[in-house]
């Protein structure tokens, strides 16, 4: 019975997230129960595309791309994959009639990590990042919301501006990992060689407005979702917190971390004020 198989398939996908991300598990169980395996099937999905072209180096990324691509079409055409992992996500994405131009834009942006290295311009940047982060945060939208049109609308900004501001902090974390193994460079306008702190401080108050407008959408979640997307905000806040106090030399020497017991101190302080109404 296919029954079974999408059971399996969910668990995978469960597992993937728990096995990759502690801080983005931790938040995704603070989800409401009916949600929570339609928000583990999308990260399943996009952390495997991302596994393809940032740590598969012995094979061909290309190859392991356009398959993986080529099965993600046909999973969504014919409502079943035997990648597990799609076969979740296609669930995930019929149950709540996700649009496929956020699919082939995160699938766009993805490809580009495969032979980019270098965004030279805003418009680049900017287009990289709606296709790598705002386009899951639509996509995670629509299962907050439950497939709602008009209250997905009313939200649809503030998600973007949230997706933005994590992959604008994990860019900035990672800046150590992306220009040395990777030789990749996502900010415009910033010579990595030489960051100072006023390039440092441009790039943070850019996220630090990205986050005020994705707190303000925060607050309008449904209850089924809201303390899980604020846990997530507050971690992310942490980091770039922690990054702000870090000297720019440092940043660009080491990797930035939110210690375990330091995530779990956030998650006790973040459910008072969930608690108390003062979010």
């Amino acid at each position: 019975m296919k029954a079974i198989f999408d059971t399996v398939s969910n668990q995978c996908s469960k597992l993937v997230t728990k096995s990759y991300s502690t801080s983005f598990s931790l938040a995704t169980m603070m989800l409401s129960d009916s949600i929570r395996q339609d928000i583990y099937n999308i990260y399943g999905f996009v952390r495997f595309a991302d596994e393809i072209v940032d740590s598969f180096h012995d094979y061909d990324k290309e190859l392991l791309f356009n398959n993986f691509s080529t099965d993600l079409e046909l999973g969504l055409q014919h409502k079943i994959s035997l990648n597990p992992i799609l076969n979740s996500f296609q669930e995930t994405y019929h149950k709540y009639s996700i649009d496929k131009s956020l699919v082939d834009a995160f699938m766009k942006s993805m490809r580009l990590d495969l032979h980019k290295n270098n965004y030279l311009t805003d418009a680049e940047y900017k287009a990289y990042i709606y296709g790598s982060a705002d386009v899951v945060g639509l996509m995670c939208l629509k299962v907050f919301v439950k497939g709602d049109q008009e209250k997905y609308e009313a939200l649809k900004d503030s998600a973007m501006s949230l997706g933005s501001a994590f992959q604008k902090v994990n860019f900035l974390r990672d800046l150590k990992a992306d220009f040395d193994s990777l030789n990749r460079t996502y900010f415009p306008n910033t010579d990595l060689n030489h960051l100072d702190e006023v390039s440092k401080l441009a790039i943070i108050t850019d996220i630090e407005s990205d986050f005020a407008k994705g707190l303000q959408g925060i607050k309008k979640l449904p209850i089924e979702a809201k303390f899980g997307v604020f846990m997530a905000y507050r971690y992310y806040s942490q980091l770039l917190k922690k990054l702000k106090k870090t000297p720019a030399l440092e940043i660009k020497s080491t990797r930035i971390r939110v210690p375990n017991y330091k995530k779990f101190e956030l998650l006790t302080r973040s459910y008072v004020k969930y608690q108390l109404n003062l979010i």
